[in-house]
């Protein structure tokens, strides 16, 4: 036979674009539309349906960036398309190549209920099927002006990422408001050849079943009437079915389809705009429902629910029969799908509190696993948190865009620090944006890692983030692909029971030990410095509420104060959103961050008076020193009037604002600070010249200039605000020329010298370090104003130790990562991510650095010519991307960071609470006794509060933070009747038992978080 396929595939391909697909609908009569620009921000419907419009042609320019235009459609259906299936189809003037943000509508009822969303690849709007004919039609549509934020690739910067730079342009020209005959034949017989086509393309050239598909396309070509496309479409598609009908192979890959639309809680818009994206995406979704039987549509963050709830109520009661009719999935038990890195312990176990039980509240639904597909990395915290909240299975997608290593499993069990596992699976689709073409079915067959050990994998598919969602064409493939030969097997269900599934085939699935580290976004860590600040102020803060709020609810005199269970759920609920993996990452645009450092202002004013009412309920008394911190604090504060007092504070306590046992006093000698722990001398270029331990018989513990600031050249490939690449490294000029270096404190308890330095663009930097009586501790407060573009800026520490590992706290417990970089997966990591500090260390000796708001370091170690090691320990500080937001990180930091020399991994633990929460002076109140203590190495209090059930009952969590075994007593500063082991959502895990003398008795594996309810006794 003569080799044809160029001639047939050409044949095809111009018949099918250019006569059969512009023959979808038959007939079409267009609307009358009239306009009406809304002024400012999106306002209700009630307000838009009375206000005055105007008559609007087609292909009129509309919209202003981020502006809100109404549209009134009218129209009536001709009586000759009585029978036929009728759609409004609206063009908003749609560009680019991305169906997510830019033009979006939302299309109403004349009485307000939302009907369905139009966007760039999901036009269209039922009228009736069949139409009686002679049907009026009148419709109120809220178009979104959104800016195409991503046209160009962002290869420059863009002033449309903030509603106060964008302008007042008109994006997009309106180009169709009609109505129209869709024909179902000829609608069919497009997705017959979308599929047979792309499947073809896809078989290997000596395949048998490609020539088949091939010849048969060919065939039914013949049978194509160029002048009656819809006539003959019948015979076209009868002349393929044979193609179609072939079953697939008993071995083929099975692939779980579930419907998904995931929508950035904000990233390329502002969290405004998603309130309306949701209602948008949920409405096309519940619509779809309708139409086809089998659709499962999977959702995460519960967030995103709660604003249909509050916003569209018609949209929510749609979602509620949906869930109902078991169609709707309610997926993730999170409040929002959050970055896996940098959000706290305790924050991530509110995340999934908050998120499973909004499910359970509003469903009757507990999620039973994680869903996260885009979040950059993911902690080693993770199995044991979703263990401990109820889930079963944890899902990922990101780690397909690894930079360097390719991620060696699609299915596995992940252990996380603790040794928790949990079924885990990675879509070897590559994509949580799939729509069934031939290339991603292809591909995922092709990567699936688990090939001859497992037969199953899963694709989410549908258009995200304002692109609507799943659509009738995608789940038309889905039917075709169900058992079709040359393809996976497509079955589309809920994602339980997919996992359900892949679990019982794959019982013994491989294991990853750690953190699942994303080789990309290594910037994230560190791009917009003040939301990442906001965020560890707040979370911080939040415990300090809780802990002082439950201690007045238990010993404010006459029981007179109530513990404000709303407010602290609401706080709660506002910094978890803002952990969302585009905004506590720094990867949106300047609007997002903008809010959100406002946010976190209002939310830290809350909080402040929060614990101000709690502390002041406590009853009066002489001034007292609270510290929220879970170890005994003996340090420096500060008074009212500023001057420096040594006090000592037990863990969760309180104590006396008197002076304590005077430790020996700190000396200031030129640019010496000494305080008989440590000797620090700085040099005239401002760096440590010196930093000697005098615990440890005078050990020098640098290896070169301490607190060495770096400012490199900061241009990655690609993806400004997210990626940091290698070649950072190779061009920076270290910043040695200080203006002034000055004594900024002299007192017996306190010295401190500053360091002022000017560089760059107009960029300053002032540093107070300052040295402590009774502490190691070296503290660099600093206050930075920058003014910088495409600049890293970095603080390095070369210590002299050899040290095979770092250790950086994650939540509850720390990772190690080799300093060396043997293998690739090893030099990948040149950019890694940790908590309130890093710790280096040799057997008998070791160096931690902390920090108070910044999460980004590396760490490395070379060999000198004397044979000894150095360490290098380098925090970063603050970068200058201009890609999404060209003012990122621009102005005013203030952080501190230290250097706590001769630390053991429990002093790293100790004095990076002590930093991130500074003790508190009242200058009047009570003496309550602590609500809990812990004695015992190792066991570590992160949470006190009353149990949310308002049963009056107090809720601790603590965890083991040393990678050790432990054991501990804790003891209750009230009368207790019985302790219990918890879930995260409070839920018993064990019988109660009667505690002993107001004690319990605990015991922890290395890293393992026990959640405990004690039960106050009656009375009490």
């Amino acid at each position: 036979m003569h080799d044809e396929r160029r001639r047939i595939e050409e044949r095809a391909e111009r018949l099918h674009t250019q006569r059969i697909q512009p023959a979808l609908y038959a007939a079409t009569v267009p609307l009358e539309v009239a306009a009406w620009q809304a002024p400012g921000e999106p306002v209700p419907f009630e307000e838009a349906a009375a206000a005055p419009y105007e008559p609007f042609a087609m292909d009129t320019p509309w919209g202003p960036p981020w502006g809100t235009t109404w549209f009134r459609m009218s129209g009536q259906v001709p009586a000759d398309w009585a029978g036929r299936r009728v759609e409004a189809v609206i063009d908003l003037g749609f560009v680019g190549g991305w169906p997510g943000n830019q033009a979006e509508a939302l299309v109403h009822l004349t009485d307000g209920r939302p009907l369905k969303a139009v966007n760039p690849l999901n036009r269209y709007v039922p009228v009736a099927h069949p139409a009686s004919g002679g049907e009026r039609i009148d419709y109120l549509v809220e178009a979104a002006s959104n800016p195409d934020i991503l046209a160009g690739g962002f290869a420059a910067p863009t002033p449309l990422g903030d509603v106060r730079t964008a302008g007042d342009r008109p994006l997009y020209v309106f180009r169709q408001a009609d109505l129209a005959v869709l024909d179902e034949e000829v609608f069919h017989l497009d997705l017959d050849l979308q599929v047979l086509r792309e499947l073809m393309a896809e078989l290997g050239e000596h395949d048998p079943r490609r020539h088949e598909i091939l010849h048969a396309l060919d065939r039914a070509m013949d049978l194509l009437d160029l002048d009656d496309v819809a006539g003959s479409a019948p015979a076209v598609r009868e002349a393929l079915r044979p193609a179609l009908s072939r079953p697939a192979h008993a071995g083929a890959h099975i692939i779980s389809g579930v419907g998904h639309a995931h929508i950035d809680s904000a990233w390329l818009w502002p969290i405004r705009e998603t309130k309306r994206k949701t209602s948008r995406t949920f409405s096309n979704v519940t619509a779809l429902a309708e139409e086809y039987e089998e659709f499962v549509f999977a959702c995460s963050q519960a967030q995103q629910y709660a604003w249909v709830r509050d916003h569209y109520p018609h949209v929510w009661a749609r979602i509620q029969e949906s869930v109902r009719k078991g169609q709707w999935a309610p997926v993730g038990g999170m409040w929002v799908e959050a970055d896996g890195n940098l959000p706290g312990g305790e924050a991530l176990a509110r995340q999934l509190v908050h998120g499973k039980r909004f499910f359970m509240e509003h469903f009757g639904v507990e999620t039973k696993g994680m869903w996260l597909p885009d979040s950059f990395g993911y902690t080693a915290a993770y199995p044991q948190l979703a263990r401990l909240a109820g889930n079963e299975w944890f899902l990922t997608q990101k780690i397909s865009w690894n930079q360097t290593n390719r991620f060696p499993h699609h299915t596995f069990r992940w252990e996380g620090i603790d040794g928790t596992r949990i079924f885990t699976h990675f879509p070897p689709v590559d994509t949580y944006n799939a729509r069934f073409s031939g290339e991603e079915m292809a591909r995922a067959v092709r990567n699936y890692a688990e090939k001859g050990a497992a037969t199953r994998s899963l694709a989410p598919f549908g258009w995200g983030d304002g692109g609507g969602g799943p659509t009738r064409e995608i789940m038309e493939r889905a039917r075709r692909l169900r058992n079709l030969e040359g393809s996976p097997r497509v079955e589309i269900e809920h994602p339980d029971a997919f996992f359900a599934k892949a679990r019982a085939e794959y019982p013994d699935a491989p294991v990853w030990v750690g953190e699942l580290y994303l080789e990309l976004h290594r910037a994230t860590y560190t791009t917009q410095a003040r939301t990442k600040q906001g965020n560890r102020r707040c979370e911080h803060r939040l415990r300090e509420a809780e802990l002082w709020a439950a201690t007045a609810a238990l010993h404010a005199p006459g029981q007179a104060y109530a513990y404000p269970y709303e407010r602290l759920d609401r706080l709660w609920k506002t910094v978890l959103l803002h952990q969302f993996h585009d905004i506590l990452p720094g990867s949106s645009i300047a609007w997002v961050h903008r809010e959100a450092e406002a946010e976190y202002a209002r939310v830290l004013a809350e909080l402040e008076e929060l614990t101000g009412d709690a502390v002041a309920a406590l009853g009066d008394g002489p001034a007292r020193v609270f510290n929220t911190s879970p170890y005994d604090r003996a340090e420096v504060v500060r008074t009212a009037t500023g001057a420096p007092l040594y006090v000592e504070v037990p863990a969760n306590g309180s104590a006396p604002a008197g002076p304590g046992a005077v430790p020996a006093p700190v000396t200031v000698s030129g640019r010496v600070l000494d305080n008989g722990l440590v000797r620090v001398k700085v040099a005239e270029d401002g760096t440590l010249a010196s930093v000697r331990d005098l615990r440890a018989g005078g050990r020098e513990v640098l290896a070169g200039r301490g607190n060495l600031l770096r400012l490199h050249t900061d241009l990655p490939n690609h993806w400004d605000a997210w990626d940091v690449d290698k070649h950072y490294g190779n061009r920076y000029t270290d910043l040695l020329d200080a203006d002034s270096v000055t004594v900024a404190d002299e007192h017996p308890l306190l010295g401190s010298l500053r360091v002022t330095r000017s560089f760059g663009r107009g960029s300053t930097i002032v540093q107070t370090i300052t040295l402590r009586a009774g502490s190691p501790r070296i503290d660099f407060e600093t206050d930075l104003d920058w003014h910088e573009a495409e600049k890293f800026l970095k603080a390095g520490f070369p210590v002299d130790l050899r040290a095979p590992h770092s250790s950086a706290e994650i939540q509850f417990g720390h990772v190690q990562r080799p300093t060396h970089t043997n293998t690739s997966w090893e030099a990948a990591r040149f950019e890694v991510s940790g908590h309130r500090w890093v710790h280096v260390g040799e057997p008998g000796y070791g160096v931690a650095v902390l920090t108070d708001s910044t999460y980004g370091h590396d760490v490395s170690r070379t060999v000198r010519e004397d044979g000894g090691t150095t360490t290098t320990v380098r925090l970063s500080l603050v970068r200058a991307p201009r890609v999404p937001d060209p003012g990122a990180d621009q102005g005013r930091h203030r952080f501190t960071y230290s250097l706590l020399p001769g630390a053991g991994i429990e002093d790293a633990v100790a004095e990076g609470y002590a930093l991130n929460l500074p003790l508190r002076l009242a200058e009047s109140a009570g003496a309550p006794a602590p609500v809990v203590s812990v004695a015992g190495e190792g066991v570590t209090v992160e949470a006190v509060k009353l149990a949310d059930d308002r049963s009056g009952d107090v809720v601790v969590r603590l965890y083991e933070c040393r990678g050790g075994r432990a054991s501990g007593v804790l003891r209750t500063g009230f009368p207790l009747a019985a302790a219990e082991v918890t879930d995260l959502l409070e839920r018993p895990l064990e019988d109660a038992v009667v505690a002993a003398g107001g004690t319990v008795a605990v015991g922890l594996r290395p890293f393992q978080i026990l959640t405990l309810r004690l039960r106050r006794a009656e009375g009490s």
